[in-house]
C-alpha cells in the first residue's frame, strides 16, 4: 500500500491534470504491483475530487486518514471516501496474501496477459501499460474532470545484461516518458516517500521560470524528511544538520547535490544538455501536447526504449541520464550536471514537500550508511572526483564541500581547503 499511497499523493497535486503524467517504475516486475496500481487508478476517480473539493493535506490517503479528524470536511463525505479506501486496501491485501492474481481479476485488464510470458523477476520482457490516458474521453473522475495520465513500466531484464539498479530504471523511465508525454519537468520520488504538500509543483516551477535566474537552474531539490522518527532519533536519521544547515549554505555556491528523491529536474539537463548564455526555457512549447499515437501504439513502440539492448553503443549512463557504476548514482549525476554549467536550488518550505520512512533499526541504518560511504568514497577515488572532474567547471567552494561533507562517513581525517583567505570546512 505504500507505493499506491505515493502514486495517489502525486496524482492529486494542485496542478492542471491535463499537464500531469505519473509513471510507476516497477523493477520487481510484479503483477501484484500492477494490480494495486489498477485499483488505485479506479480509486483516484473519487480521491482527486475529494482532495480538490476540501483542499486537504496531505493527499496520501493513508497519511490523511491517520491524522485527526478534519474540521473542514463534512462527516458524510469523509466516511464515504474512507470506506472506499478501506475496501480497496482490503482487496489489495487479500490478493497479496493469496500470492497470485485470481482469474476473475485477470480478465478485467489486458495488461495481466503480459505476465503469461514472464519467467522470473530477473528474466522478462518490457511491460508497459497506460492505465489512464488523459486524452481519452473516459479518463475522467466522478465530477467529469480529466484525470492525469497514469503509466506502469517494468523494464526488460535478462540474466546476461547488467541492469544498473536504480540508475538503469530511471534512465529507462526518462526515455519511455519522452515517448508518451515528454514533459519538460520531471519529478523523481522514491516509492517510500509520499507528497506532503500539494503545492510543491508550483513551488518548483517558480524557480525554473524565474526571469533572472531560472535559465541557470537544472534541478530543485527538496529535503528528505520522515514521519516515523523516534523521539530521540538515536540513529540520526533526520539528518537535521545536512538538511537544515549545510544544504541551505550550498545555495550560495551553485546549489546542493541531487540526493535521489524529492527532486524536480529539467528533462534536458538529465539528458546531457550543457548550459550556455544563449539558453532559454520555452515553457509555452512544453505544454502543447504533440503526442498523436493511440495508447496501444505508444505501448508497442515505447517498449523498445526500455529493452536491455537499447543502450548499447549509446551515451546513456555516461553522458546522458543517471550515471552508472557508482552506488550513489544520484550524487555523481548531480555533480556532472553542475560541471556542465548548471546550478541547483535547495527548497525547504515550512510544510515539508515529501515525507518518507527512515531506517528504524541498527541493521537498516548500517546497510544504508555502508552504501552511502562506499559510493561517496568511490567518487573521491574515481575520475569523477570533485577536484579533478569538477576542476575549471565548478567553483572551488562547492568542490571543497563535496570532498569534506559527502565523505566524512568514509574518512577519519579532516581536509581543509583555503580559498581567498577563507577556510572551507
Amino acid at each position: 500500500m505504500m507505493v499506491i499511497n505515493t502514486v495517489l499523493s502525486v496524482m492529486a497535486y494542485n496542478y492542471p491534470t491535463e499537464k500531469l503524467s505519473v509513471y510507476l517504475s516497477d523493477d520487481g516486475g510484479s503483477d501484484l504491483t500492477f494490480y494495486a496500481l489498477l485499483e488505485a487508478s479506479n480509486f483516484s476517480k473519487h480521491w482527486l475530487p475529494f482532495c480538490k473539493k476540501f483542499n486537504i493535506e496531505p493527499r496520501s490517503p493513508a497519511a490523511y486518514f491517520s491524522t485527526e479528524s478534519d474540521l473542514f470536511v463534512d462527516v458524510e463525505s469523509f466516511s464515504a471516501i474512507k470506506k472506499l479506501y478501506k475496501e480497496m486496501e482490503h482487496r489489495i491485501e487479500t490478493t497479496a496474501k493469496l500470492g497470485r492474481i485470481p482469474e476473475e481479476i485477470r480478465t478485467k485488464h489486458k495488461g495481466f496477459s503480459e505476465w503469461n510470458s514472464v519467467s522470473s523477476q530477473r528474466d522478462h520482457q518490457t511491460i508497459l501499460q497506460v492505465l489512464i490516458d488523459r486524452r481519452s474521453p473516459n479518463a475522467v473522475d466522478i465530477d467529469g474532470s480529466a484525470l492525469p495520465t497514469l503509466v506502469y513500466l517494468s523494464r526488460e531484464k535478462r540474466p546476461n545484461h547488467h541492469h544498473n539498479f536504480k540508475a538503469g530504471a530511471m534512465n529507462a523511465l526518462i526515455r519511455v516518458s519522452s515517448k508518451i508525454s515528454n514533459g519538460k519537468i520531471i519529478l523523481n520520488v522514491d516509492c517510500d516517500m509520499y507528497s506532503n504538500n500539494s503545492e510543491s509543483v508550483k513551488d518548483a516551477l517558480c524557480f525554473f521560470m524565474d526571469e533572472e535566474k531560472g535559465h541557470e537552474i537544472a534541478f530543485v531539490q527538496f529535503p528528505q524528511s520522515f514521519d516515523n522518527l523516534t523521539k530521540n532519533d538515536i540513529y540520526g536519521s533526520s539528518m537535521s544538520v545536512l538538511g537544515g544547515v549545510e544544504f541551505s549554505g550550498m545555495d550560495g555556491y551553485g546549489g546542493p547535490p541531487y540526493i535521489g528523491t524529492g527532486c524536480f529536474h529539467r528533462r534536458e539537463t538529465l539528458c546531457g544538455r550543457k548550459n550556455n548564455e544563449n539558453y532559454k526555457f520555452q515553457y509555452k512549447e512544453s505544454v502543447v501536447n504533440q503526442i498523436h499515437e493511440s495508447a496501444n501504439e505508444l505501448e508497442r513502440t515505447g517498449k523498445i526504449l526500455a529493452d536491455c539492448a537499447f543502450e548499447e553503443g549509446t551515451q546513456w549512463g555516461k553522458e546522458m541520464g543517471l550515471k552508472y557504476g557508482c552506488p550513489v548514482e544520484d550524487v555523481i549525476t548531480g555533480l556532472s550536471i553542475h560541471c556542465r554549467g548548471w546550478k541547483s536550488v535547495y527548497f525547504n518550505p515550512a510544510r515539508k514537500g515529501f515525507l518518507g520512512i527512515a531506517p528504524s533499526t541498527l541493521d537498516q541504518t548500517l546497510v544504508q550508511h555502508k552504501r552511502w560511504s562506499e559510493g561517496d568514497f568511490r567518487i573521491i577515488l574515481s575520475k569523477y572526483g570533485p577536484l579533478s572532474y569538477g576542476c575549471h567547471s565548478i567553483t572551488l567552494s562547492p568542490q571543497g564541500y563535496l570532498i569534506i561533507s559527502k565523505d566524512y562517513k568514509s574518512m577519519v581525517f579532516t581536509i581543509r581547503i583555503r580559498d581567498h583567505n577563507r577556510d572551507l570546512i
